[in-house]
Formats: structure tokens, C-alpha cells, sequence
């Protein structure tokens, strides 16, 4: 079963530099208009040939615009072996909008 986290739970993750990949499968337009610092920017269309650049021994949160396209990147991990993968629920619009006023709505 696939665990969502929420944008809390993520900012919290970061500020206590948790040791996890930050999974960005948004398309570049979206990342060039609003994005987390340190994320992996790998859009959802490419991930399936990009397999081998994720580890599969530490976690990995998967983000979106609103957490539909994270939510089955992270199914589509979790399918392909991949044990610790959450889901950001909201995606990078509820962290805009509850962390980072500073990152842009769009």
C-alpha cells in the first residue's frame, strides 16, 4: 500500500536533512516556474528509462503540481522493487501554499 505524506511531514524531513531523494516528476516548465531546492527533477514521462539513477536503499518522496502524477510514479516504484517511496499529497502547490510562500502558485 502506498503511504502519502503530507507537505509537513516533507518539511520537516528537510529540516532535519533526512537522508532521501526528493523525487520532482513534474515537466521542466513547471520545475523552471516553481520548484524545491535539492529535488530530483526527473519528468513522470522519463522515469520508467531513468530507473537506474534512483537508489533503492533510501527513501524516496515523489512530487507533482497536485500529487496525481507522484501518486503513480510512486505506484509504479513501489512495482519495480522500489521498498520506501510516499507520495507528497498536495504536491508542490501545498508546500507553496503551507511552507515556502516564497515558491510561486501556478
Amino acid at each position: 500500500m502506498l503511504k502519502d505524506i503530507s507537505v509537513s511531514e516533507l518539511a520537516r524531513w528537510r529540516d532535519e536533512q533526512k537522508d532521501f531523494v526528493l523525487l520532482d516528476v513534474r515537466e521542466p516548465g513547471e520545475v523552471a516556474t516553481a520548484a524545491i531546492p535539492g529535488a530530483l527533477v526527473m519528468s513522470m514521462r522519463t522515469v520508467p528509462a531513468r530507473l537506474h539513477e534512483l537508489p533503492k536503499d533510501r527513501p524516496i518522496a515523489v512530487l507533482c503540481h497536485h500529487g496525481g502524477r507522484s501518486f503513480q510514479v510512486a505506484r509504479f516504484l513501489q512495482a519495480q522493487g522500489f521498498a520506501d517511496v510516499v507520495n507528497v499529497d498536495g504536491g508542490i502547490d501545498a508546500y507553496a501554499a503551507q511552507i515556502d510562500r516564497t515558491i510561486p502558485r501556478y
